[in-house]
């Protein structure tokens, strides 16, 4: 199915009912035209990271169901999969080969072993200073082959996620039988994960290399691209990398956008939020909330510092159930630039003030993704936080089906979906946009396409707002306020 102009959902296959079937029976009771594409995380066998340690992406996790469940879902909603280009499980049959067999084993030049990519086997220390890292050290496991000898190979992230060697045919082939096997299986796009740690090279920090990053994407969408699919390269950092590559006709995210909707609602001042609309990328996916956490470093030097730490303070202190301590290493989180909460609970638990956030989101450029919690306007799930100390659960709550019949009737999800309908259905949203800050805190943004318009016009101090829409030039006709 072609990827079309209307809001994505963000799930897990076990967070909306228990499974795929559950999931699919909530889609079509609670979701028709609430939502007219599905981003389903990881749902392939996995030994960690809720997923993103895949073992084999030709199979569904049996706890998940079948191919068939995924596929009935494709025939319905537009589908995003995700596909792990930095990296693979431990676990894998390809890791474990290569334990078994080492240098014998058809798989040896699908991972980075330090004895061969480091002159001299070991980075130097600036070499390690160098590198774009999520750890406080240089990026390794140490593993024992079953010859009992030790080597160190790369792994940027989690021990069960280990690196691969994107540059090797064997690496290329892995690549390309992969992404041809889930282009046939119903996916609208497959999203590249961790793709800018992907390709490594001596002297640079080994993350967004040029020009071989835009080779491996190039390589990526090449091969999809005959079956009408895209590729949506996944990169947390600069917001002048997005632009790099949305100037390339790539799908790019904006990640932007969480921060800078946070510090328009928490300062009342509507320029920031106005300049990023103005400049961001149009083909584009946007979200306010991930499985992951609120993102820090994607609005550097579209806030200043000052900016930045100010809508982080507010949130911890207007928030709701949300400690800095959660964000920290003693709940295993790894990226300090990463706020773990839910939206919903950073604005304080205000309807009012999330309404107002998802209406910004829907009239931004580009199509909004919203994340399964978000949807239901969840709140921080402190139980499932404190009894697994993993940060990023705070934001993962698993509804049951008898939970999404009671968080459905709740009138600021009752609202949002009406809000989501209208974005999806309403004709305007293909058009020309324009925004104009009318005063310091008020934001007015329209959409136009032939006969049809709408437009949105919010005070950021006071949180109220109105969309209105009209046809053929006639009268405006409030449709939301």
């Amino acid at each position: 199915m072609q990827i079309k102009n209307e809001a994505m959902l963000i799930t897990y296959a076990d967070s909306l009912g228990r499974n795929l079937q559950e999931l699919n029976e909530i889609l079509d009771k609670h979701l028709k035209g609430v939502v007219g594409g599905v981003h389903l995380l990881p749902f392939y066998p996995s030994s960690g990271d809720r997923g993103f340690a895949p073992m084999d992406y030709t199979q569904v996790d049996e706890s998940f169901g079948s191919w068939s469940e995924v596929e009935e879902m494709s025939r319905k909603f537009y589908m995003m999969y995700d596909f792990m280009i930095n990296h693979i499980s431990r676990q894998s049959p390809y890791f474990q080969d290569f334990l078994d067999k080492k240098e014998d084993s058809d798989y040896a030049d699908l991972f980075i072993r330090y004895k061969d990519f480091w002159p001299g086997g070991e980075p130097t220390d600036a070499d390690v200073d160098l590198i774009y890292k999520r750890k406080p050290r240089a990026p390794y496991v140490e593993v024992t082959f079953k010859d009992g000898t030790t080597e160190k190979v790369w792994c940027t992230f989690d021990e069960q996620q280990i690196d691969l060697d994107v540059t090797t045919e064997t690496t290329k082939k892995f690549v390309r039988d992969n992404l041809t096997f889930l282009a046939g299986k119903g996916a609208s796009i497959i999203r590249l994960d961790a793709f800018a740690y992907a390709n490594k090279k001596l002297g640079t920090n080994c993350f967004f290399v040029e020009p071989e990053i835009w080779e491996m994407l190039k390589y990526s969408e090449d091969i999809v691209n005959p079956t009408g699919i895209t590729v949506l390269p996944e990169i947390h950092e600069h917001y002048s990398i997005q632009l790099k590559i949305a100037e390339q006709g790539y799908y790019v995210y904006d990640f932007a956008l969480p921060m800078l909707v946070l510090h328009a609602l928490f300062s009342g001042k509507a320029h920031r939020l106005a300049h990023w609309l103005q400049i961001c990328p149009r083909k584009q996916f946007t979200t306010l909330d991930t499985h992951d956490g609120i993102g820090v470093v994607d609005v550097k030097d579209l806030l200043s510092d000052e900016e930045a730490e100010m809508t982080r303070e507010h949130l911890y202190s207007q928030g709701a159930n949300v400690k800095k301590i959660y964000s920290t290493e003693a709940y295993n989180n790894l990226d300090i630039y990463q706020i773990n909460c839910t939206y919903y609970s950073a604005l304080g638990n205000d309807d009012q003030a999330y309404l107002l956030a998802r209406a910004l989101q829907c009239f931004a450029p580009g199509i909004p993704q919203i994340y399964y919690v978000g949807l239901l306007a969840g709140e921080n799930d402190i139980e499932l936080l404190e009894s697994t100390k993993e940060g990023r659960n705070i934001n993962r709550h698993y509804y049951t089906k008898e939970e999404i019949e009671v968080e459905t009737k709740r009138p600021v999800v009752q609202k949002l979906f009406q809000l989501l309908k209208f974005r999806n259905s309403c004709p305007a949203f293909s058009g020309d946009i324009t925004i104009q800050e009318k005063s310091s805190h008020e934001l007015e943004i329209t959409w136009k396409h032939q006969a049809s318009e709408a437009k949105l016009a919010a005070n950021l101090l006071t949180k109220q707002f109105t969309i209105l829409a009209r046809e053929q030039a006639g009268e405006w006709t409030e449709v939301f306020g």
